[in-house]
């Protein structure tokens, strides 16, 4: 007589604990959905648990799990606001705690954090935007292409400020020159852009020869001269919280008294004082959203805001975009950047997208003057 002994494997304690936190969100793990979270590897419940977005982050460029739509996975996770529904991990803390002790994006750290970012490759960046390297959300009311919403986003800033022939603009945080090379031929203008990214100012410099632009290696906290009119333009994102009123206070001294300024950045629906512990780790150290109650105290006693523009959900867009042209183009960047890089970029890209889809981030371009404008401002749109 045999005996069969049949072994039964006890249920994962922290499966079972994610699966109810993820109760009517639409997702579920190997499930048939396309943005359900395929598991390679069973370790990944506990992972997700311990270590917060950090550990599923890290899990999904270590191959432990994937989605065939991950921007739709994070569209609900987004949704449902599953991280209100989840303790605050270990590394979450942490970057609170240094976030209020510390200022993260002091002038002496400033270089670092934009390096880490932004000199990583000139050819990963022209692969993946427009024709212009444009590294901003797009503008697509009537685009139909990601180079026309860029353009028609540059034609609606130059009309919010009444861009006039022979002003002197400045752009801070100028990236590529997309914004001022667009404005100079369109309008007859001059340029000043500051930037603390090499790789930025070596192309910039480039593409913009011959025009009527200033490429500078400054820091806003450096500036002080007068312009007819100032932009910033995905710049913001950078500041921090602690540096929010200096860099309003920088912006009214360098603007002209019947000037405007447009401030063009992501916002967030709360305030906060630290980002997402994989944001910061692996794409954006030192960058964090602000609110608009945040935005509205710096502004408080120094800029009258003449229009609030929210088009946030034209992120999505242009994330996919970005996204379409990266993935495509990844056979002519793979020598240079290694398989890891592709999960890391990937993540960073569609969960973005994802995350404007459900309206929890959004975009904001401001219009300021420094004591109104007489006789009204009259939007654009």
């Amino acid at each position: 007589m045999s005996i069969v002994t049949t072994l039964i494997t006890p249920p994962n304690k922290f499966k079972i604990k994610l699966d109810k936190l993820l109760e009517g969100t639409g997702i579920v793990f190997n499930g048939s959905n396309p943005w359900d979270i395929t598991v390679y590897n069973p370790k990944l419940y506990e992972r997700i648990l311990t270590q917060g977005s950090l550990g599923l982050g890290e899990a999904y460029m270590d191959g432990w799990w994937d989605s065939d739509q991950l921007d739709e996975l994070f569209s609900k996770f987004c949704s449902a606001q599953v991280k209100r529904r989840v303790m605050l991990d270990p590394q979450s803390i942490k970057n609170g705690l240094w976030a209020y002790f510390i200022n993260r994006q002091s002038k002496q750290l400033a270089s670092t954090i934009v390096k880490h970012h932004y000199d990583i490759g000139n050819d990963l960046y022209r692969a993946m935007l427009d024709s212009r390297l444009t590294y901003s959300c797009g503008y697509w009311k009537e685009a139909k292409t990601l180079d026309q919403a860029q353009e028609h986003k540059f034609d609606l800033i130059c009309r919010k400020l009444n861009i006039q022939p022979g002003q002197r603009i400045l752009d801070i945080g100028c990236g590529w020159g997309s914004f001022m090379k667009y404005a100079v031929e369109r309008f007859g203008i001059s340029c000043v852009g500051i930037t603390l990214s090499h790789e930025q100012i070596t192309l910039c410099r480039e593409l913009c020869a011959g025009l009527p632009i200033e490429i500078r290696f400054a820091d806003y906290r450096d500036l002080n001269e007068t312009f007819d009119h100032i932009v910033s333009i995905g710049m913001f994102e950078h500041v921090g919280y602690k540096n929010y009123s200096h860099y309003m206070n920088v912006a009214r001294r360098c603007l002209k008294d019947d000037g405007l300024f447009l401030l063009h950045t992501i916002g967030g629906n709360k305030s906060v004082i630290a980002v997402d512990p994989w944001m910061e780790k692996y794409i954006f150290p030192g960058g964090l959203l602000p609110s608009i109650k945040q935005i509205a105290k710096a502004i408080e006693g120094k800029f009258v805001v003449e229009d609030w523009h929210n088009f946030g959900a034209d992120y999505d867009k242009t994330l996919m975009c970005w996204y379409e042209n990266f993935s495509g183009n990844w056979e002519t960047l793979k020598d240079n950047y290694d398989p890891r890089f592709f999960l890391m970029w990937k993540y960073y890209l569609l969960s973005c997208a994802g995350a404007f889809r459900a309206r929890s981030n959004q975009l904001w371009q401001i219009v300021l003057s420094k004591n109104g404008v007489r006789g009204g401002y009259i939007s654009q749109r």
